[in-house]
């Protein structure tokens, strides 16, 4: 029988022991963060933190045992030794208290205590962490990973920066104080569909010469913009009106400034929670918690293992019972053009993005045009169905108009393996599309048109034509109910059209695997 109705929640992946109560609102939170001696966070060290102060920290918040209704602990993702130590002193309390043990999705309870914190919905998601970085919606039962760092979380590229200056850690603080007073420099930008990498900036960032200032700015700039179209993305892709800012990196004030600029041009709500809700906290633990126990999402002590790896798209969010349908928006505009519709024409305007520093916006709008155009003519030489270019100018290409069925309002088994068939085609032409989702394939007559080659080029890579297939299966997965049925006839269609298939495939199952808490 349960004791009491508060919860005890427990956070400690990486840097910061944290415990708090949850009742029917947060009744007490204490934390005590490890500080390294030099560097980043030494994974052992942190632990052996965590172990030293586990008593102190629980105390604070303990202070009637007979009030706790179940003891909630940070499952996973995170660091090995800090996520041990962590399910142990949860383990054990949960035993002398005789309550129930739960495991939390640490970046679901980033989600769960932001809804809770801002009174926001159904929103997507950028949850921005020394760790993490993806951008999460809730489907059909689950959170579903519209894009993330295919590398490095973009707190720890920010911190590795900082430790290439010196600056103390975290390092965040110290890079947007010099950032105030920088200008602009050309920083690479890499934006791969919903997906984006960050170790070619930080390392570009590390190696420049340019006055300090004008790195710091131009970094926190380029990877903002980066974080802000892959939203943009999600929000086109999905049909949403809220987004949701979590995570250590949501205390930065420019990146605020960013979301909140590009949630007004689409007439979006952006939502923040207070500050001691942002970062790792004990609070996000209890609270998701006590609605997964009140839910009956509980652990027996042996199935309580750490999971350094625990994604949220694993999690069945049995506490969210409204009911979901799989997202069919209307016409509107794309994330980065507007496009007008003629009787025989389609014109695509880029449209500058005010949130992105006027010279980066100016480079990347020129630079996809001029792409786009040379690409797409490439890809029909290479025997792809595209539509035919009629004119490009600075922003705008005018093109053939392609009636059909756009593969986002119809994704059927069918659809996707004449889809498969296409990007087959296009790979064995040397092209990776770069933004292979289903908003970017029409079909007409038996055939998928390819559109939208604003972030193609030309590679030859194993890598990069895996990155494509896993864009795509990261939309199956963000937006359909039968995401594995449409990945199968995607992949029948795609090997049949492209010799070197099995090697792609098996790299995309690798790109797949990979921990993005690294």
């Amino acid at each position: 029988m349960q004791k009491g109705t508060k919860v005890l929640g427990i956070e400690g992946t990486a840097w910061n022991l944290s415990a708090a109560i949850f009742g029917d609102e947060l009744v007490s939170l204490h934390s005590n963060p490890y500080q390294p001696r030099s560097g980043g966070i030494h994974p052992r060290e942190a632990a052996q933190h965590h172990a030293s102060v586990m008593k102190e920290v629980i105390a604070a918040v303990l202070t009637d045992p007979g009030e706790i209704a179940a003891v909630a602990f940070s499952q996973g993702p995170g660091l090995g030794p800090c996520l041990r130590t962590v399910a142990t002193a949860a383990r054990s309390l949960a035993l002398a208290l005789d309550v129930p043990l739960v495991g939390v999705n640490h970046c679901v309870a980033h989600i769960e205590i932001g809804r809770f914190a801002t009174g926001c919905d159904d929103p997507i998601t950028l949850y921005v962490s020394g760790a993490n970085t993806q951008v999460i919606g809730y489907l059909n039962g689950r959170y579903r990973i519209f894009g993330e760092t295919l590398d490095i979380g973009i707190g720890n590229g920010l911190d590795k920066f900082a430790r290439s200056k010196d600056f103390p850690h975290p390092g965040g603080p110290r890079i947007e104080e010099l950032a105030r007073g920088g200008g602009h420099i050309d920083l690479p930008y890499t934006v791969k569909g919903m997906d984006l990498a960050f170790s070619g900036l930080i390392s570009a960032a590390q190696e420049s010469r340019a006055p300090l200032e004008d790195v710091c700015h131009s970094l926190q700039e380029t990877a903002f913009a980066m974080c802000v179209e892959v939203t943009e993305r999600a929000l086109a892709q999905a049909g949403k009106d809220e987004v949701l800012l979590v995570g250590g990196v949501a205390a930065n004030a420019r990146l605020r400034e960013m979301l909140q600029v590009m949630c007004e041009e689409r007439g979006a709500r952006l939502f923040v929670p207070e500050r001691q809700f942002c970062g790792d906290n004990g609070a996000m633990i209890a609270y998701t918690g006590k609605i997964m126990l009140e839910h009956g999402a509980t652990l027996q002590i042996e199935d309580s293992r750490a999971n350094s790896h625990y994604r949220a798209d694993k999690v069945a969010v049995v506490w969210r019972t409204e009911p979901q349908k799989v997202p069919t928006p209307g016409v509107r505009q794309g994330a980065e053009a507007v496009v007008v519709i003629g009787e025989d024409d389609v014109t695509k305007r880029r449209v500058s993005k005010s949130y992105r520093a006027e010279a980066l916006d100016a480079r990347l709008i020129a630079e996809r045009t001029r792409a786009e155009a040379r690409l797409v003519a490439a890809a029909r030489k290479g025997g792809v169905a595209t539509p035919i270019i009629y004119d490009v100018s600075g922003d705008t290409i005018t093109m053939e108009r392609v009636d059909g069925v756009l593969l986002r309002d119809a994704p059927t088994p069918g659809h996707l393996a004449i889809a498969g068939e296409a990007v087959g085609r296009l790979h064995a032409a040397g092209i990776v599309h770069g933004d292979l989702t289903t908003s970017n394939m029409i079909a007409r007559d038996g055939r998928c048109v390819l559109i939208d080659f604003g972030l193609a080029f030309t590679s030859a890579e194993i890598e990069d034509r895996g990155v494509d297939l896993h864009v795509l299966f990261q939309t199956l997965e963000s937006t359909t109910a039968e995401p594995d049925r449409l990945k199968t006839a995607f992949l029948q269609g795609y090997a049949s059209a492209f010799p070197e298939a099995a090697a792609i495939m098996e790299r995309e199952q690798e790109i797949e695997r990979r921990g993005r808490y690294l």
